[in-house]
Formats: structure tokens, C-alpha cells, sequence
């Protein structure tokens, strides 16, 4: 199966460009991006929460035979052009009612811990399915 904007020729700069584009559009009053490891990061603050989306960049293993320079560009590419599909898509779903804007973006909402929603949820509903007790809400017993 193919997958999404696989070669597209759109460069990694113009997709960030676009998602600030489009987070501005949308009411983010903060914005910022860069990289952490092997991974780059979105931030931008809208309708008062901090968001943040981690994008995994191509390992070699991602990358099967072809572990060439451009190879691992194309990848790149083509993984800032399905991240901004998401976001886009995320605040389309806003803007037509469908969603709210917490339940769309709840998995990457920053806490105070630091940790997103989905770092923080994610262990604990695993736990909840395999052991059938309900967690704690948010680490908090009541």
C-alpha cells in the first residue's frame, strides 16, 4: 500500500511554514518547532492549551534497502507532509463542529508535568483493558 504524499518534492520548510499557516489561521497565538533526538517537535499554544506533536524522523530500519541520503530525505518529506495533513485535518474537524477542539488534540494537550495527555493516559487504559479496573483520572485517586 502506498503511502501518504510518498514523493513528494514539497520541502520540509515549506510544510513547517504551512502548518504555522495554518495554526495562525486557526487562533494559535504561540508556535515553535525543532528537534529533540531522532525526533522533531511541533509546539503552538490555541484556545488557551499547549499542544505538542512529536515527529519520528526515518531510522534505517524505515528506510529497508535503500539507507541513501536521499532516501532519507524523500522520508522526511514525505512524513512533514502527513504531519500537517493531521493538523489540518484536526482543525477542519474543529471548525465543523464535529469535534471540540480538547477532544481533537487531547492526546497531544501538554500537562503540567510536562508530559502530553497521551503519555499520560496511554500506560494507564493499557492497564485498565488488561486488569479491568478503572484508573485513576490524571494520577489522582480523588
Amino acid at each position: 500500500m502506498a503511502k501518504f504524499a510518498e514523493g513528494t518534492e514539497v520541502p520540509a520548510e515549506r510544510s513547517k511554514a504551512e502548518i504555522e499557516r495554518i495554526l495562525t489561521r486557526f487562533g494559535a497565538n504561540q508556535f515553535g518547532y525543532g528537534w529533540k533526538g531522532d525526533s522533531a517537535v511541533i509546539v503552538f499554544r490555541a484556545q488557551g492549551r499547549h499542544i505538542r506533536f512529536v515527529l519520528p524522523m526515518p531510522t534505517d530500519a524505515d528506510l529497508k534497502s535503500s539507507r541513501s541520503q536521499d532516501a532519507r530525505e524523500r522520508e522526511v518529506r514525505r512524513r512533514w507532509r502527513a504531519l500537517t495533513l493531521c493538523i489540518k485535518a484536526k482543525l477542519e474537524s474543529v471548525a465543523t463542529c464535529i469535534e471540540t477542539f480538547e477532544e481533537s488534540f487531547m492526546a497531544h494537550v501538554v500537562l503540567p508535568d510536562g508530559r502530553t495527555m497521551g503519555e499520560a493516559a496511554l500506560p494507564q487504559i493499557g492497564q485498565a483493558y488488561k486488569d479491568g479496573k478503572m484508573p485513576p483520572l490524571l494520577g489522582f485517586d480523588g
